[in-house]
C-alpha cells in the first residue's frame, strides 16, 4: 500500500493534476489560446478520429519488393559504369532475381582488377566467386540488413511523399502512418472530394534543380511584376516557436537544369560536432551534368524544388564533380533525415495499391460525437450520483478520483497526439466503471473493518491493505487483455484498447493514492468521530 509522507503525496498528486489540466486546455479552447500560451506550453489537442469527424479512410499497400528490384537495377548500371571506367571488360551483368546480380567478365585476367578496383565499393553485397564453377562469374547478393534498409527507406519515402501531397491539399489534422511493414494508413477528416484526394495522393513527385533569379527585386515580383522566364515559388516550413506553417518566397528561373531522375540515393551522414549532413548520389550522366551546372554557376544559388515547393537553395561555392554532392546546415538528426527522404522523393520508390477505401459522411460524424459524448456524460453523472447516495461523503471522494482519472486519460491522449475514436469513447465509459469498482472494493473492505469494531484509522488502513491485492489482480488481467487488443487489433479496436489501458493505470493511481491521501489528510488534520461511508 502507498502511505508515506502527506506532503510528498500532496505534491505528487498536485503536479500530475496540474500537468493534466495544462495538456487538456488546448483541446477545450483550441485556436482561442493566447499567443503567450503557445510558445512555452503544450498546444497539441486531442485529435478526433475519422468516425467522429467524417472524411476519407485509405489503406495503401506499398510493393516493397519492387523497391529492392529498382535498387538492384541501379546497381547493375553503376557496376557497368565502374567496370568501363576501370577498363574491366565484362560479358554480362544482369539481375537474376529479387536480390542478386550475376556478373561475368570475359577472361580471368580481369578478375583481380575487378575485385581490387570495383567490387570493394559493394560492401552491401555478399559476393560469391567463383560462381557455378566458373572463375569468371560472380554472384552479388544483397545482404539482409541492406534489404531491410531499402524496404524501410521505401516506406518512409512513400509516406513522406504522400504527406507532402496532403499538406498541399489543405486537410486539417490528417493522419498518415505506417501500418505494419508495407502499408500506409491515410485518414483525411472533412474531405468531401475523394476522387481529387486519391488523384493527389497517387501523383508521382517531381524533383527539379533550378537557379534562383537573384538579379531581380523580390519585392517587385511579389507585387505582380514577375520577369519573363521566372516564377515565384515558396519554401514551406513550420515555425519552431509558434508551430505555424510559414512560407518563404523565392524568385526562381523556370528553366529546369536537372530532374530527380538522375538521383540514385540520398543519405544522412554524421558530421563534425555531431551536426549531420545529407549526401546525394547521382548516376553517371547525372554526375557529369551536375558538375557542369555547378562549374558554370559558381556563386549563384541552386534551388532544390519538389512539386513547386522549395526545400533548399544553397549557394554554389565551387564545381562539384564525382557524382556526389552534400548539403550542410544546422540540421537536427530529424531535419537531416527528412531532407534525405525528400531528396529521394522524386518519385514513389515502389508501386502502391489501394487495399481499403471508405468514406464517412460528416453528418454521421456529428451524430457520433453528439451521442457518444451524451452517453459518456449521462453514464458519468449516474455513476457519480449513485456513489454519493450509497457511500455518502466517501462517495464524493470516489467521484473526485473518477474525475481526476478522466482528466489524466484526456491529458495523455493530448500529450501523445493520440486520436479519440468512437470506440475510444466506449473505452472511457468502461474506464469510469473500472475506476468506481476499485473504490467500491476499498469501501466495502473498510465497512467490514468497521463492523469488526476497529477504529476509523485502523479500518481505513485495513480496508486499503486488503483491497490493494484484489485491485492489482483485477486491473492486471484487464490490462493484459487491453494490450493484446492494442497489439493485434485494427484502428477502432486500438482506439478502444488505448483509452482503456490508460484509464486502468490511472484508476489504480486515483483509487489507491489519491483517495487514500484524502482520508489520511482528514484524519491528520481533523479528529473524525464517525466515518461517512
Amino acid at each position: 500500500m502507498v502511505k508515506g509522507n502527506l506532503r510528498v503525496r500532496f505534491w505528487i498528486i498536485a503536479i500530475i493534476s496540474i500537468l493534466s489540466v495544462i495538456y487538456v486546455i488546448p483541446s477545450i479552447f483550441g485556436s482561442k489560446l493566447p499567443y503567450w500560451w503557445k510558445k512555452p506550453l503544450p498546444k497539441d489537442k486531442i485529435h478526433l478520429g475519422l468516425d467522429l469527424q467524417g472524411g476519407m479512410h485509405l489503406v495503401l499497400g506499398v510493393k516493397l519488393e519492387k523497391a529492392v528490384e529498382n535498387s538492384l537495377e541501379a546497381n547493375v548500371t553503376a557496376l557497368k559504369d565502374s567496370m568501363r571506367k576501370e577498363g574491366v571488360v565484362y560479358d554480362e551483368v544482369k539481375r537474376i532475381d529479387g536480390k542478386s546480380i550475376e556478373l561475368k567478365v570475359v577472361k580471368e585476367a580481369f578478375v583481380s582488377q575487378l575485385n581490387d578496383e570495383v567490387l570493394r565499393d559493394y560492401y552491401n553485397f555478399n559476393i560469391t566467386s567463383p560462381y557455378q564453377g566458373d572463375n569468371t562469374k560472380f554472384l552479388l547478393t544483397l545482404k539482409s540488413e541492406e534489404i531491410d534498409r531499402i524496404r524501410r527507406s521505401a516506406i518512409d519515402q512513400a509516406k513522406k511523399t504522400i504527406t507532402d501531397r496532403i499538406d498541399q491539399f489543405g486537410v486539417t489534422e490528417p493522419t498518415v502512418a505506417k501500418q505494419g511493414e508495407n502499408r500506409i494508413l491515410i485518414q483525411l477528416p472533412g474531405v468531401k472530394d475523394t476522387q481529387r484526394a486519391i488523384a493527389l495522393i497517387g501523383k508521382t513527385a517531381q524533383l527539379e534543380f533550378k537557379l534562383l533569379n537573384d538579379d531581380y527585386s523580390m519585392d517587385k515580383a511579389l507585387q505582380g511584376d514577375v520577369p519573363e522566364g521566372s516564377e515565384i515559388l515558396y519554401e514551406r516550413y513550420r515555425d519552431k516557436v509558434t508551430g505555424q506553417l510559414m512560407k518563404k518566397p523565392y524568385l526562381i528561373k523556370k528553366t529546369v537544369l536537372m530532374t530527380g531522375d538522375v538521383l540514385t540515393d540520398a543519405r544522412i551522414q554524421p558530421g563534425e560536432y555531431a551536426i549531420p549532413y545529407v549526401t546525394m548520389n547521382f548516376n553517371k550522366a547525372g554526375g557529369k551534368l551536375f558538375g557542369q551546372i555547378t562549374g558554370e554557376n559558381v556563386g549563384k544559388r541552386l534551388a532544390i524544388v519538389l512539386d513547386d515547393n522549395v526545400y533548399s537553395a544553397p549557394v554554389i561555392r565551387e564545381k562539384i564533380a564525382g557524382g556526389r554532392a552534400q548539403i550542410t546546415g544546422q540540421f537536427t538528426d530529424e531535419e537531416a533525415r527528412d531532407l534525405a527522404i525528400v531528396l529521394r522523393a522524386g518519385a514513389l520508390p515502389a508501386p502502391v495499391e489501394i487495399l481499403e477505401q471508405r468514406t464517412v459522411g460528416p453528418s454521421l460524424g456529428k451524430d457520433s460525437i453528439r451521442w457518444g459524448f451524451r452517453a459518456l456524460l449521462f453514464g458519468t453523472i449516474l455513476v457519480l450520483v449513485f456513489m454519493v447516495m450509497y457511500y455518502k461523503l466517501s462517495g464524493l471522494i470516489a467521484d473526485f478520483a473518477v474525475f481526476l482519472n478522466l482528466l489524466i486519460v484526456m491529458a495523455f491522449l493530448a500529450a501523445f497526439k493520440a486520436t479519440l475514436t468512437l470506440p475510444g469513447i466506449a473505452g472511457l465509459i468502461l474506464t469510469i466503471g473500472m475506476a468506481v469498482d476499485n473504490n467500491v472494493l476499498v469501501f466495502e473492505r473498510i465497512r467490514e473493518e468497521l463492523d469488526l469494531g476497529k477504529t476509523i484509522r485502523a479500518a481505513i488502513d485495513g480496508g486499503y491493505d486488503k483491497a490493494f491485492i484484489t485491485i492489482i489482480d483485477s486491473t492486471s488481467t484487464t490490462l493484459i487483455a487491453a494490450l493484446i487488443l492494442y497489439q493485434f487489433g485494427t484502428g477502432p479496436i486500438k482506439g478502444f484498447a488505448l483509452t482503456l489501458s490508460i484509464g486502468l493505470i490511472g484508476s489504480v493511481f486515483t483509487a489507491v493514492v489519491v483517495s487514500r491521501f484524502i482520508y489520511d489528510w482528514f484524519l491528520d488534520k481533523r479528529k473524525i468521530v464517525k466515518l461517512s461511508i
